[in-house]
């Protein structure tokens, strides 16, 4: 494995490291908006932090204090995180087949492995590249986002209500913005839909926390039961019939 020439001289950047490094500022600054509404949700300074460092995967962490905030119970909180932190396996098991990493880079590269890190990877087209654009987001991320919570949870009292700020709406945002590139087919969409509905339906009925769950439950029905567009047709028999 080849490693990259370090340079702070932005004109010798490779693209995949400019990539990684316009993502990781764009990213971090959301860190601001999870630190005050996680503070304003219940939780201490170091807790806040405790969920960036560890936890470190900000859809989860936005799921875990929206749970908390709205009333509902630890237990529905994790559950909302874990579900959405799901991903990060599948994600795990591409970036260990592109990315080969060995030793102490296998636990880093696990614990950096999210949305903005694997797309920046995967939007390459060496393996050189793919390391660096992955390597550059990943640890880029990580120290801003966990930075920008730090200040965010500082501020958090000084801010006063998120909701005056727009703090509230940061995290509807930044999923909205995740989400929105991954809309360009139908079954995307529909599913975003019927996902959004059941969502919107279990509100009034179900306490906090279990709404998105329900609608994970419902990802995964659709996933189950509704073939992959790209998985190939069933062989069919000399009688007509499907064969196996």
């Amino acid at each position: 494995m080849s490693s990259p020439q370090l340079s702070w001289r932005p004109a010798t950047w490779s693209p995949a490291v400019r990539m990684g490094l316009s993502i990781a500022a764009a990213t971090g600054v959301y860190g601001v908006s999870f630190g005050a509404l996680a503070v304003a949700a219940g939780l201490s300074v170091w807790q806040a932090m405790a969920l960036s460092l560890l936890m470190f995967t900000g859809g989860s962490q936005f799921a875990f204090i929206g749970v908390l905030a709205g009333g509902g119970a630890a237990s529905a909180a994790l559950g909302a995180g874990a579900l959405l932190g799901l991903r990060n396996a599948v994600y795990g098991m591409q970036m260990n087949h592109m990315l080969r990493p060995q030793g102490w880079r296998k636990g880093l590269a696990a614990q950096i492995t999210i949305d903005e890190s694997v797309a920046t990877a995967a939007g390459q087209t060496t393996p050189d590249e793919q390391r660096r654009g992955f390597w550059t987001a990943g640890v880029g991320i990580f120290l801003l986002w966990n930075l920008f919570t730090l200040v965010g949870a500082l501020l958090g009292d000084a801010l006063g209500d998120p909701r005056r700020w727009g703090l509230d709406g940061a995290a509807v945002a930044a999923f909205l913005a995740l989400l929105w590139p991954r809309l360009q087919q139908r079954e995307p969409v529909a599913l975003a839909v019927l996902g959004g509905v059941a969502t919107a339906l279990a509100v009034p009925l179900v306490p906090p926390g279990l709404p998105i769950l329900l609608a994970a439950v419902v990802g995964a029905a659709w996933g189950w039961w509704v073939p992959s567009p790209d998985a190939p047709a069933p062989a069919q028999g000399a009688n007509g019939e499907a064969t196996r």
